[in-house]
């Protein structure tokens, strides 16, 4: 499980590390696709596989929906493979920096099966206006069944 906050900094070779906590779980190749909400999200391979695969259900009459074919080529389209160095280091392709607006100072977020990498600055101001409404937000998901 991937839980937890982080900051770290973008070298000048567009490495960034991932926690020591998140290294054991996340193995040595990892997928960086653009995410929800102008961050990255970072799966593992069999994460990554699991989530695709989530987005391609159905019958194919998903392929003729163009909701199903934008979302996915703009998320599946768009990820890639990373290797992680023994240091812990993956490169951020230049595109998915720009997608996310990442400057040097990033957040990384554990969010159970994957990791969030946020602009520090977006993060603040995101969990910020959200931490006001967290129990309005409870109250939907229980009444959903969520909680």
């Amino acid at each position: 499980m991937l839980i937890g906050e982080y900051s770290h900094t973008i070298d000048g070779k567009n490495r960034l590390s991932l926690p020591a906590k998140f290294r054991k779980e996340m193995g040595a190749k990892v997928v960086l696709a653009p995410g929800i909400d102008n961050c990255l999200f970072v799966y593992t391979l069999k994460g990554w596989k699991e989530f695709a695969e989530s987005l391609s259900r159905g019958d194919v009459s998903s392929v003729l929906k163009a909701d199903n074919r934008n979302f996915n080529r703009l998320i599946i389209g768009r990820a890639v493979e990373v290797e992680v160095d023994a240091l812990g280091r993956m490169l951020v392709p230049e595109h998915l920096r720009q997608y996310a607006g990442l400057s040097e100072k990033t957040t990384l977020i554990g969010v159970l099966n994957r990791v969030e990498i946020w602009d520090t600055t977006s993060w603040e101001k995101y969990r910020n206006e959200y931490s006001k409404q967290t129990n309005e937000i409870a109250e939907k998901l229980s009444s959903l069944g969520a909680m």
